[in-house]
């Protein structure tokens, strides 16, 4: 990964971090990480169990950056989520996936669009 995806990857994480703050959702943790994926950001939003997946994008002239949350990342993001929730041993708490898509532009203030409940899980699972 190039020295720019990384910073700006890093910068849109920060950036996501502080709008779903301002937007009253306590974060619970970053960049959790565990065998079958990883998780940007965990948060509440009030009683619910908020999963987001931060995308970050230079310019949108292929494509924004949410589109880059396709299916086979929507099934890492919930099976991570799913191993979240048992390691912590969580139960009767309603869960959702949100994307935060952050476009930076060279000279302006960025773009965050937030898209709560962007994806479900598809199929049965438990917690």
């Amino acid at each position: 990964m190039s020295l720019w995806r990384r910073q700006s990857g890093q910068r849109g994480e920060e950036l996501a971090v502080a709008y779903l703050q301002r937007q009253g959702y306590r974060v619970q943790q970053q960049n959790y990480r565990c065998r079958r994926g990883e998780i940007d950001i965990i948060a509440w939003d009030g009683a619910i169990l908020v999963f987001v997946e931060v995308k970050t994008k230079g310019q949108t002239a292929f494509g924004v950056p949410q589109a880059m949350v396709h299916q086979q990342k929507q099934q890492k993001i919930v099976s991570a989520a799913m191993t979240y929730v048992q390691q912590q041993a969580i139960q009767g708490v309603a869960l959702r996936f949100d994307v935060v898509a952050v476009t930076l532009r060279p000279r302006g203030t960025p773009e965050i669009t937030h898209i709560p409940a962007a994806f479900s899980p598809s199929g049965y699972f438990s917690y």
